[in-house]
């Protein structure tokens, strides 16, 4: 049957679908619009089977801040291809997936996927953007924190494919500069890529590892025996001040440690601020 244009400009304003993916949409489903709207939906999840294997190492990286700094979210959403992360659809999507995350207490991402959005559950605004864009989307990762003594600072590095929450605590009142200084602390785990914040939180399996290692190198080296444990300690300190947030050298003052600069900040404004976590997501990361 023959369809209206305005029929079809009314489906592609409701759905974002193409103009001629609209008509066809209205001839097959009799000028029905609800069940036009079905139809792409359907489609939408159709192409998103037939996608379901393929690579999704594009996307952005977002986050979310109250205005108290107590409460932040931070998500991580994957397509195939750079040209359609930035595309406007795929930028909405991922702010509107935000802004569920930050708005509820999921334990896991089924419940994020299966939440509503008005009359559409998440997994159906991921279809229907596949339907538009052609590429697999995918909810990688997400968190959201929630701080009572202490706040939240977030940093998104340009291009949106990396961002960062600090969680920093603290008991005494800060000055209003602090945020200004957290944010250093924050640029300091985007740039340096820190893996803890201290070094009593690596993984003892992967110290015992990087042990091993190095008395194997020095081994190699020719080295004696019984100097062989005192090389990998001297390695393993080396090894901690580049992975462990604390221990780092600061980016912008390579003179002192991160550890050094919070101390410094402390004494000089009475305070007690300490980092209790930070949550690091760049795009083709090991997910977590």
């Amino acid at each position: 049957m023959a369809v209206s244009a305005d029929l079809v400009k009314q489906l592609r304003e409701k759905t974002g679908a193409g103009m001629m993916d609209c008509k066809k949409a209205l001839e097959e489903t009799g000028g029905d619009f609800e069940k036009a709207v079905e139809f792409l939906r359907k489609k939408g999840a159709a192409v998103a089977a037939k996608r379901a294997e393929r690579t999704t190492n594009e996307g952005l990286v977002v986050t979310r801040l109250s205005e108290d700094g107590k409460t932040a979210a931070i998500v991580e959403v994957n397509c195939e291809t750079d040209f359609v992360a930035k595309s406007d659809a795929f930028v909405e999507l991922t702010q509107k997936i935000a802004d569920v995350v930050f708005s509820n207490d999921f334990q896991n991402l089924d419940e994020l996927l299966n939440a509503k959005v008005n009359d559409l559950t998440v997994t159906d605004l991921i279809n229907e953007a596949v339907g538009k864009i052609g590429e697999k989307i995918q909810v990688s990762r997400f968190k959201k924190v929630t701080i009572q003594n202490g706040a939240v600072v977030d940093y998104i590095h340009p291009g949106s494919k990396l961002g960062v929450l600090v969680i920093f605590e603290y008991s005494k009142p800060v000055p209003g500069e602090f945020r200004t200084f957290a944010r250093d602390i924050a640029m300091q785990v985007a740039a340096m890529r820190p893996m803890t914040v201290t070094r009593d939180q690596v993984d003892k399996t992967l110290i015992e590892k990087e042990i091993e290692i190095y008395k194997t190198q020095a081994r190699n080296e020719g080295k004696p025996e019984q100097v062989l444990e005192k090389i990998a300690q001297g390695k393993l300190e080396k090894f901690d001040q580049e992975v462990c947030l604390l221990e780092q050298p600061f980016v912008k003052d390579g003179s002192k440690s991160v550890g050094e600069l919070i101390k410094s900040y402390n004494e000089a404004n009475s305070t007690d601020v300490r980092v209790k976590e930070f949550l690091r997501y760049h795009l083709a990361d090991e997910k977590k």
